[in-house]
């Protein structure tokens, strides 16, 4: 364990400067109070007063490798020494070698890889290629979405973050989401949505399957409630796309590189995308790093034209390298099998916890990619934060967090959904650890129960 030194003034004037002086992203500028964080290794941060967190969202649910991890942290060394930096025409040994591992760790014939800066600018080439690639405009997105906060991504987004950027671009349109909890079609048997192709198909009757470029969706559903889809919905989705010549863009972002237990969530239902986004889980966010990989009939057709697409550090050769060794420690220390294990004793231990606290809803996920739905009511439903709800309304989960980060764990909460998603080589007794703690602040939500 590396140690741990103290400098509480120091603390304090960093967290000051940062309010003065740095602009938040999706905060209330005035409410912010953020931890100072002095260190971080393994799955725990701590701050200068020498507190230690146990991070169970893994930040922003893409710290999969941990902190501190020694293999990519001397690969960003050796390559920093090496070779810092590089323009984008130019060829790199991380860079080249980080392609043919993607095509290695992708599904099917996911075989050709164009480098961003992050999920949010992998999706948009993505859409910018699916429309050049069909002809056609038309991009359809789920309600309960986040596909990232630039321009076509945002617009994509299905949920309330999008609202101050709208009206955005155009040519996107919504579909429901496969949501058995809350199913907006009221789950009947069988369900429409929730069946995936029949749904898909009536949207199609309605936009004209000709102007319909792509289907972009996460695979399971992340911020907005981490909602596996029914087994067989992927792969309805995917054979309404290949009937129309619609290609299908599965965002794996967030759950890509063995957050659910599988290199990538549509291996959970042999289903091959025909371009897959991935970022965060990709190298761990040691360096901004996002990718767009592409099935072998578009590599084959783009490969005579010139790809309108590109910034000054796509392909970076710190964050190629970062990748490169941490998906080398994935396959070395089986990290995405350690995720799959811990899977299984996550779904035992939060459904005991469901069990005994009113306070939940619903316990679903796969691998380390947990969410618990939060509820007023059993019987109702009735959300314990309000759909898009803030300030007062968001006080139960937010006194829930508090409680749960004075006793030392790191939560991620959006609206009525705690999510649990920690770094994938979590151990057993880091696992008990945390749902130890979580027993406790659960026991504050359940004081806001009926």
């Amino acid at each position: 364990m590396a140690t741990i030194e103290t400098d509480t003034e120091l603390g304090k004037q960093i967290v000051e400067d940062a309010k003065r002086y740095v602009l938040y992203s999706w905060s209330m500028q005035d409410a912010i109070n953020p931890i100072a964080v002095a260190g971080a290794e393994g799955r725990y941060f701590w701050d200068y007063d020498g507190k230690r967190y146990l991070d169970f969202a893994s930040q922003l649910v893409n710290v999969s490798i941990g902190y501190g991890h020694p293999k990519v942290v001397a690969a960003i060394k050796e390559q920093a020494e090496q070779l810092a930096t590089i323009g984008p025409p130019m060829a790199t040994k991380s860079r080249s070698r980080l392609g043919k591992l993607l095509a290695e760790v992708t599904p099917g014939d996911l075989n050709f890889s164009f480098f961003t800066n992050g999920g949010t600018e992998a999706n948009e080439n993505a859409i910018k290629l699916a429309r050049w690639y069909t002809g056609r405009n038309k991009i359809i997105a789920r309600y309960r979405s986040y596909h990232g906060a630039t321009a076509g991504s945002m617009t994509l987004t299905g949920d309330p973050r999008r609202w101050p950027a709208e009206p955005g671009i155009p040519g996107a349109v919504r579909m429901f989401d496969p949501f058995t909890y809350r199913c907006p079609a009221g789950h009947p048997d069988p369900c429409p949505v929730c069946t995936g192709g029949p749904h898909l198909e009536e949207i199609l009757q309605y936009e004209g399957a000709h102007t319909v470029a792509a289907v972009i969706l996460e695979t399971v559903t992340g911020t907005n409630g981490v909602i596996v889809p029914p087994d067989g919905y992927l792969q309805s989705i995917r054979e309404t796309c290949d009937k129309y010549g619609i290609l299908l863009i599965a965002d794996e972002v967030m759950a890509g590189f063995g957050r659910t237990g599988k290199w990538f969530a549509v291996d959970n239902w042999d289903v091959v995308p025909d371009i897959i986004t991935m970022a965060k889980g990709i190298n761990s966010g040691y360096v901004p790093l996002g990718a767009m990989t592409v099935r072998e009939p578009i590599a084959e057709w783009v490969r005579s034209r010139v790809f309108a697409g590109g910034l000054t550090y796509s392909g970076h050769p710190l964050a190629c390298a970062s990748a490169v060794a941490s998906i080398e420690a994935f396959q070395e220390e089986g990290i995405v099998e350690n995720a799959a294990a811990m899977g299984e004793v996550f779904k035992v231990e939060l459904q005991k916890l469901a069990d005994k606290h009113p306070s939940i809803g619903e316990v679903r996920g796969l691998g380390c990619f947990w969410g618990l739905e939060l509820v007023k009511n059993r019987q109702t439903r009735e959300p314990l934060v309000p759909f898009n709800g803030s300030g007062e309304a968001a006080k139960p989960v937010a006194a829930m967090q508090k409680r749960a980060l004075d006793k030392g764990l790191y939560l991620m909460a959006h609206w009525n959904v705690a999510m649990v998603c920690p770094p994938l080589n979590i151990t057993r007794e880091e696992l008990d650890e945390g749902i130890s703690i979580l027993d406790e602040a659960l026991s504050v939500a359940d004081e806001f129960c009926d």
